[in-house]
């Protein structure tokens, strides 16, 4: 059977850091963007992080961030990985990920325009420019940054990149299923999909999400 790896996001209190933890996610996400609703404060993502159970990833997502401020946050959170989700360039993550040793995901914002030799070619960019680069994080073109709740044409993906991808933009409960039959990434992350309200997490959403990605998964 395949196991798509799931990715909770933008966590803001333990409560629903425990229940995304006991759900069964492989990875949670922080949001360190003062404009998001998600955004959460270094002291308060260090206590967050401090009670993350071994073997579950945690990942800081950032948006258009210096490397003196990524410095800054890794110096009290202990993040497994980096989320580049503003402009970077492909220097830039490179040189941020070097300073503070970890490895990034990079978002790709997919608008009606993106081509699929777009983001292939985007994935080779970023490759290329850096041995930390982990992998794409594939999201909608919306006007802000961050998490948008709303879905791009997965069929924009191209076959041989789908398995190397995190897949994001407007997936919930109803979707999660389809998506993942239809893409087969190796990650989903969600955020809006999942909460009560902004950067409040339902725990019974937590579950029935990673319930329909495991449905996919056995298909």
């Amino acid at each position: 059977m395949t196991r798509t790896r799931i990715k909770i996001c933008g966590l803001t209190r333990a409560q629903d850091v425990a229940a995304a933890a006991a759900a069964g996610a492989d990875a949670l996400g922080f949001v360190f963007y003062a404009n998001s609703p998600r955004w959460v404060s270094v002291t308060n993502a260090a206590t967050l992080v401090a009670a993350v159970p071994p073997f579950i990833s945690t990942v800081g997502l950032f948006v258009n961030a210096s490397e003196q401020e990524v410095l800054e946050v890794l110096a009290q959170v202990p993040l497994s990985l980096l989320q580049f989700h503003g402009d970077e360039t492909p220097e830039q993550c490179a040189a941020i990920a070097a300073a503070v040793k970890r490895p990034f995901l990079r978002a790709a914002r997919i608008g009606t325009a993106t081509t699929p030799a777009d983001l292939l070619k985007y994935e080779s960019d970023y490759r290329s420019a850096s041995p930390l680069f982990a992998g794409l994080l594939l999201d909608t073109l919306v006007e802000q940054y961050g998490g948008s709740g709303k879905v791009f044409d997965w069929s924009l993906i191209p076959e041989e990149l789908a398995p190397r991808v995190v897949l994001s933009g407007g997936l919930s409960v109803q979707n999660a299923t389809d998506a993942v039959r239809r893409v087969r990434p190796h990650a989903v992350d969600i955020s809006s999909g999942v909460e009560a309200a902004k950067g409040i997490k339902d725990a019974a959403k937590i579950n029935a999400f990673i319930s329909a990605v495991r449905l996919a998964d056995q298909a």
